[in-house]
């Protein structure tokens, strides 16, 4: 079955903030689908070519952030993070968006990774830690937002945690502590869905849950 195409012409502007804009995608004559995007008309996804599509920089990253501290056990770093769409802090892993100057870097998603977890950690990544790319650009709801997230690891050896800290927040981000899971840990929040205080959290944090289960556990 063939595609729908979508070109620019047929992209009208619904709502237009900072960092948030709604799009009527008429595939077809009276055929309306709505989008949410951070993306300016020019580089919405439905728009680019397939070449285009491939290469593309996600919007935002992901970052698993595994502590290797003297005599103890691999730890999962996650923080307590206020997600206003929900009005509570939800146990989170460190993310935060592609700046301008991580895409014109030689490595976007490691400048991006680093930048963000200094900010939301205090931790300078060293030249002998560890960053890599699991998954370069994944959708956070394709039905209703282009909005991607690539996901990384960030393995960071530390002699303590007595750097930590959560006051490098820029915006409206709001953080209340940081939480350091084990492996043990990690496999009964994963399964349960929710956390230490009984709550719920996003498909981001229950994926890099995932993740270092698979890569820690035995």
């Amino acid at each position: 079955m063939n595609k729908p195409v979508m070109s620019k012409e047929n992209v009208d502007v619904l709502y237009d903030a900072k960092y948030l804009k709604l799009y009527d995608l008429r595939y077809s004559q009276g055929k309306h689908y709505f989008s949410a995007s951070r993306c300016n008309t020019e580089n919405l996804v439905a728009i680019k070519s397939d070449d285009e599509f491939k290469a593309m920089l996600p919007d935002a990253v992901t970052i698993a952030v595994v502590l290797h501290l003297p005599k103890q056990n691999p730890k999962l770093l996650l923080s307590y993070e206020y997600r206003y769409p929900v009005g509570r802090f939800l146990l989170s892993p460190i993310a935060g968006l592609l700046d301008p100057e991580d895409r014109e870097d030689e490595n976007p998603l490691c400048s991006a990774a680093v930048r963000e977890i200094y900010e939301e950690t205090g931790i300078k990544v060293a030249k002998t830690d560890k960053i890599t790319v699991l998954n370069p650009c994944a959708y956070s709801t394709p039905g209703m937002t282009d909005e991607s997230n690539a996901f990384l690891c960030a393995d960071i050896t530390l002699a303590d945690t007595s750097m930590l800290d959560q006051s490098g927040c820029v915006g409206t981000e709001l953080f209340d502590g940081f939480e350091f899971v084990d492996v043990d840990e990690a496999a009964k929040i994963y399964k349960s869905g929710r956390d230490k205080n009984g709550n719920t959290f996003s498909l981001a944090t229950w994926a890099v849950l995932g993740w270092f289960i698979m890569q820690y556990g035995e």
